[in-house]
Order: C-alpha cells, then structure tokens, then sequence
C-alpha cells in the first residue's frame, strides 16, 4: 500500500528524519551510514533523534498487543512535526503504516498517526517516489541478483524503485532470479518458531539466486539478508549479501 506524501517546495529544503530499525542499530550500522550519505547527496538536511527506539513490531508479531502500544505510543512522539521520516526497512514502514492505525483507531492520536502514516517512507520509495531521483553516481562491478522482501512487495507496494536505482549503477549487472517474490522464510519470529520450514525457504531462495551466477544478493531489507547469509554461511556458499544503501553509497 503506497501512501500520499506530502509535497516538496521547489526551492526549499528537504527535511528528513532517518529511523534506524533494531538489527541496523546493533548488526549493521554502515546501512544506516549510507543511507545518510545517500540522502545527503541528494540534497536532504538529516537529523537523527538519538531517542527513537523500536517501532513495535516484534512484541506486536508476538502477541503482545499492550506492550506493543507502549513502544508504538513512544515511536509517535518521537518522530512527531512536519519532516519526512525514512528508514532502510520495508519491513519496519509497512508495519507502522499498516498496523498503527488499527493499533490507535478511535483514539486521540488518530490524527497523528495518519500524518506519520504521509511522512513516512522506506529508502527506495523515497528516492523515486518523493525526491524523483534515480542517480547518485554510484559504480559496483558486480553481477547481482535482487530479492523482493515481502514487507516491501505486499506491505508497501514496493517493486520497481529498487529496480530504478540498480539500473543506474555503473558496472552492475542484475539478472533476476526465478520466483523471486516468494518468501526468503526469516519472517523475524517464524524463523524461530518453525526452523526447519524457515530453512528450507531459505535453501530455496538461496538456490534461485545461485542458479543466475550471481556474485551479490541485494535487497530492501537487512533482515531477509541476515537470514539469506546466515543460511549460505552454513552451506559455504560464496555469495554475498548487499542493502540497497550500500550499493547506492559505492564508488564514491
């Protein structure tokens, strides 16, 4: 589901606000770096507030609906005003913006959390849908493959952004894997819940992806690719595993 982002001023500045996910804050912080780097190359004025914590979503996915709004209630007035808000995270974006207004409909922050809902944007989307820019210089050469996360295909409506911003990375060669929007099977707690059905989606995903002879697997979201690599590390696969800030921040 793709929301209506407020409009840009020609002329005046672009205010972001980034949200850096969990896993990004502890496992992999040069995603949130590039994605910083990107962004200011793309003219934006970043801010950080280094109060933010999680969106919700795994106590949410757990059950725990009065936990889950606590955190959500949190992540509200942390990013409240007027910037844009944009995260390397299909999964987080889809999540609030699906799932917080049934969190708080009917409540006094409805309002509010319809006008997150409007600031609110993954990395990609933002490029293409809200700045309108598809080039940032960028060289990797690199022949890849690209995963379609689900939080990104079915949450947020995501296909072709990502696919814009490759096709203009120098030295890149992407060819697409069979099946390719079927499911990596991380699903954050199904992953541990059902092992052995999360890693035989993993095998399957991971077999798709070799069978294109592709070097580097590159997605929306570092959770599907924690998984993704995590599953090749164990079978001594030689592929590697990109976020899309990181092929966006490369060769410059």
């Amino acid at each position: 589901m793709n929301n209506q982002p407020k409009p840009i001023v020609p002329g005046e500045p672009v205010y972001v606000q980034i949200f850096i996910p969990c896993f990004i804050d502890q496992l992999f912080p040069r995603v949130g770096f590039n994605m910083v780097k990107v962004l200011q190359k793309a003219g934006c004025i970043v801010n950080y507030n280094a109060n933010q914590t999680c969106c919700g979503q795994p106590a949410f996915n757990a059950g725990f609906r009065g936990e889950a709004k606590d955190v959500c209630s949190k992540f509200i007035k942390d990013f409240s005003g007027t910037d844009y808000i944009v995260a390397p995270s299909a999964s987080c974006v889809g999540f609030v913006r699906n799932y917080y207004s049934k969190l708080f409909d009917n409540s006094s922050v409805h309002n509010e959390v319809k006008d997150l809902n409007n600031r609110l944007f993954e990395f990609s989307e933002f490029l293409i849908n809200v700045l309108g820019v598809d080039d940032f210089g960028a060289v990797l050469n690199a022949h890849a493959t690209y995963h379609d996360s689900c939080a990104a295909l079915r949450e947020c409506g995501i296909k072709q952004e990502p696919r814009k911003l490759l096709a203009k990375v120098a030295g890149l060669q992407l060819t697409e894997m069979n099946d390719v929007e079927t499911c990596c099977g991380f699903g954050g707690t199904f992953a541990v819940k059902f092992e052995p059905i999360s890693i035989a989606m993993a095998d399957q995903k991971v077999t798709n992806a070799a069978n294109t002879n592709a070097g580097i697997i590159i997605s929306t979201d570092m959770s599907c690719l924690m998984h993704i690599d995590g599953y090749m590390k164990g079978k001594e696969t030689n592929m590697q595993v990109m976020h899309l800030a990181d092929v966006l921040a490369s060769g410059w």
